[in-house]
């Protein structure tokens, strides 16, 4: 099997350039077999590759532009593709081949065939941490929530005290008149003054005649 990258080695876009070196670059940094296939100078090379590439990958214009990446005769994608995988450490996959034994790809495959974690003790360590981030997390959350709790209860006791009040009671005006008519007291420490008005006491018979008797000696004495 060979990754085969059609480009174009005369092409006066600058983008298309940058993209293809882009792609070799990484196919020589990491060591993985490959054929530069020039659709510029072999007419044969660029109507393979048009011929090649899947009617769903093509742009709207209906011609696909280089770099397009084959494993033989499969296709692989185009640039957008290959970027893509490489960001999610998956390129050796997009191409069809098999990750070299302690790459990050490698463990990958492995959790995905296995359902294990590799014995990385990096990787585990990332894991941990991972772990306890969250569980940090969800008990930040619920200290939060039942902070939350207890000022939504606190607002309904006030509110429902409030509502509890008795309303004012109306002072009546009749009432408060009556007050105002009460003779004022006297400040505390000050006597209260008495009236000396005593009520008469009414006369009897006997002391009328007493009287009486006592005026009739008194003119018999002068004479």
């Amino acid at each position: 099997m060979v990754v085969k990258v059609f480009i174009a080695n005369q092409s006066g876009s600058t983008a298309i350039k940058k993209k293809q070196q882009d792609v070799l670059g990484f196919l020589e940094a990491n060591k993985i077999d490959f054929k530069e296939m020039d659709i510029a100078a072999h007419e044969e090379n660029r109507k393979w590759m048009r011929e090649n590439v899947p009617g769903e990958k093509r742009p709207q214009n209906g011609i696909p532009l280089p770099p397009q990446i084959f494993n033989d005769e499969q296709y692989c994608g185009d640039f957008e593709s290959f970027f893509n995988a490489k960001e999610d450490n998956g390129v050796y996959a997009f191409l069809g081949l098999t990750p070299p034994p302690g790459s990050k790809e490698a463990h990958q495959a492995a959790i995905i065939q296995n359902g294990e974690i590799p014995e990385n003790k990096e990787i585990l360590h990332l894991h941990r941490a991972s772990d306890d981030q969250l569980g940090e997390n969800n008990e930040m959350l619920h200290n939060h929530y039942e902070r939350s709790t207890d000022i939504n209860e606190n607002i309904g006791e006030n509110k429902t005290a409030k509502d509890e009040e008795p309303p004012h009671q109306m002072v009546d005006l009749e009432d408060a008149e009556e007050e105002s008519r009460k003779p004022e007291s006297p400040p505390d420490g000050e006597p209260v003054e008495k009236e000396d008005k005593e009520e008469e006491e009414p006369v009897t018979e006997d002391e009328e005649d007493e009287e009486a008797v006592t005026e009739d000696e008194e003119e018999v004495d002068e004479s």
